[in-house]
């Protein structure tokens, strides 16, 4: 259990992390994410918003009150990663890494929920 507990912490950091940059991205409209959202034929007025739901899916997958609104936050990401990766996959000029991070992440994501029911079931037996 030690040891699905320190991966399951140090995958949920680096996951949050990279969504948590992302989102303030998002919020600040840089250039890079207008960019992205041109290439794939997406209105740069979604990414405030966007941005402000990962940041707030990241608070719900970090607390462990709520265990309700943590499983729609892995859901939320979920949804979103796929749609990335098929954004990615059908957009005129994609590289085929903008198809490859999204599913990545996504295997992570799974792994960080698998890790969190393990916990969750041997909390549940105590």
């Amino acid at each position: 259990m030690k040891t699905i507990k320190i991966l399951y912490w140090v995958l949920l950091v680096i996951f949050c992390l990279f969504h948590v940059a992302d989102g303030f991205g998002g919020i600040m409209k840089t250039q890079a994410g207008i960019d992205a959202m041109n290439k794939l034929g997406m209105p740069a007025y979604l990414m405030p918003f966007l941005g402000t739901l990962k940041i707030l899916g990241v608070i719900a997958l970090v607390q462990n009150k709520f265990k309700t609104i943590k499983e729609w936050a892995f859901a939320g990401f979920a949804f979103t990663l796929m749609g990335a990766a098929v954004a990615n996959a059908c957009a005129a000029n994609s590289q085929t890494a903008f198809v490859i991070m999204p599913i990545g992440l996504l295997a992570v994501l799974f792994l960080i929920y698998y890790c969190w029911r393990k916990l969750e079931l041997n909390t549940a037996k105590k």
